[in-house]
């Protein structure tokens, strides 16, 4: 389940990363709050607006930070989009500490902040394979969900209890300064032993050859749809939980951040199995989706705080499975050299359908109530569910047989996945 972990550079870098996404995690709990509670009164459709702007970017920059990521050094890409990203916290986290912050200020930097991770995120993705290599890429990438689903425990956990002690500014100070583990990480690991991949040549074209790759593959395409659903209607948890939590439950900032991460508890479970898993198959695509869909509907008809808790971590578990295998099943998929820029387009999909979700999201809570909002988000994963479902029997060939009394499945396997490998080996190779 660890064995990504033998190695040093992974080591090194998944230390400063999980410090890193606790920062992350502390400062999104800090800012949907005073947003939901200080800067506007209990407006749901301002976290959703701040929600585009920090999402947005991801597609409108797609063409290019898929580029780069293919064709630049992603450790230096990522030094300067995590210092980036530092600064950024920095300078909010000051604007909130004086007093002088307002709601423009927060979406301004939201939106700064959007496009530095635009050009962080394809880059971040793609640099797991150069720390260990194809035969652990699978276990790398579980791994990493799982520390970033960790964070998620500890990060909204102690933003709910400091905000609600001192106030979110100093949240986000402490964000600011954990980027430093991520660059002090990126700096002391041992760049010899990196596992270098093809670069993209420069040639015309380049810039949509990911586009026509992904066109080609039907088996990508029909992930990309579903994370869409997902990512667009489902994912947009600052929402749900934030409006259950003052419109439903009448509670505060400490239970806000508390059932943030019971959520991440879910998630963190989910992450592990998938990384025992030795490849991402599309039917778990199909179960965690369908799971994800039911356990919606569960956390939004619940009558308590308590309850909704425990609907939540179901939530979080089917929400990880599903992101951590459509995640592993692309980049596994993918040949090297044209591999950021299909993850660009995987995270701008993954990520960009915020800006269209996500006010959608919270004008259904301010108009329907929250657990309407909810029942927004168990729509998408049940449509999800039916679009692998699909696909699984049109081109897998999905049967279900009944014969002496009992129910089976049969289906045709991975041959386009073991495909796709084989023909990059023999280019590596040759």
């Amino acid at each position: 389940m660890f064995r990504s972990l033998s190695g040093f550079n992974y080591r090194v870098w998944a230390a400063g990363a999980l410090v890193s996404n606790v920062g992350t995690w502390m400062q999104r709990t800090a800012q949907d709050w005073i947003v939901l509670t200080q800067l506007t009164h209990h407006d749901a459709a301002a976290v959703g607006f701040v929600m585009a702007l920090q999402f947005g970017p991801q597609l409108l920059l797609l063409p290019l930070s898929g580029l780069v990521a293919d064709r630049f050094d992603q450790r230096k890409v990522l030094m300067t989009t995590q210092a980036a990203m530092g600064v950024l916290g920095l300078v909010l986290g000051i604007l909130t500490v004086t007093g002088i912050v307002q709601l423009w200020h927060v979406y301004v930097f939201a939106l700064l902040l959007g496009c530095a991770a635009a050009f962080d995120a394809p880059a971040r993705q793609t640099f797991v394979s150069q720390l260990v290599g194809r035969q652990n890429l699978s276990n790398a990438v579980a791994l990493n969900s799982a520390s970033f689903s960790a964070a998620r425990m500890i990060g909204p956990a102690l933003a709910g209890v400091l905000t609600a002690l001192v106030g979110a500014g100093p949240v986000f100070l402490i964000n600011a300064a954990s980027f430093g583990a991520v660059l002090v990480s990126l700096k002391f690991l041992r760049v010899s032993e990196l596992q270098r991949m093809p670069r993209a040549p420069r040639q015309r074209g380049a810039l949509a050859e990911g586009f026509r790759y992904v066109l080609t593959r039907p088996d990508i395409c029909v992930i990309l749809v579903m994370v869409f659903l997902i990512g667009t209607f489902g994912l947009n948890f600052p929402i749900f939980i934030s409006t259950m939590t003052t419109a439903i439950f009448h509670k505060g900032a400490a239970e806000f951040g508390l059932l943030s991460s019971v959520m991440a508890v879910g998630s963190v479970v989910g992450a592990l199995l998938s990384a025992r898993r030795e490849k991402p198959r599309l039917r778990f695509l199909f179960v965690s989706t369908a799971v994800f869909g039911v356990a919606c509907i569960v956390a939004a008809v619940m009558p308590s705080f308590w309850g909704f808790a425990v609907a939540l971590t179901v939530v979080g578990l089917a929400s990880q499975t599903l992101m951590t295998t459509a995640n592993g099943a692309v980049q596994l998929s993918t040949p090297a050299p044209v591999r950021g820029r299909v993850m660009a387009i995987y995270m701008a999909i993954f990520m960009g359908g915020t800006p269209i979700g996500a006010p959608v999201v919270g004008w259904v809570a301010n108009e329907f109530g929250p657990r309407w909002a909810l029942g927004v988000g168990a729509a998408s994963g049940i449509l999800a569910a039916a679009v692998a479902l699909g696909w699984l029997i049109r081109y897998r060939h999905l049967r279900l047989h009944f014969a002496d009394r009992r129910l089976s499945l049969s289906h045709d396997g991975q041959q386009q996945l073991q495909a796709v490998l084989a023909d990059e080996v023999t280019a590596q190779k040759g």
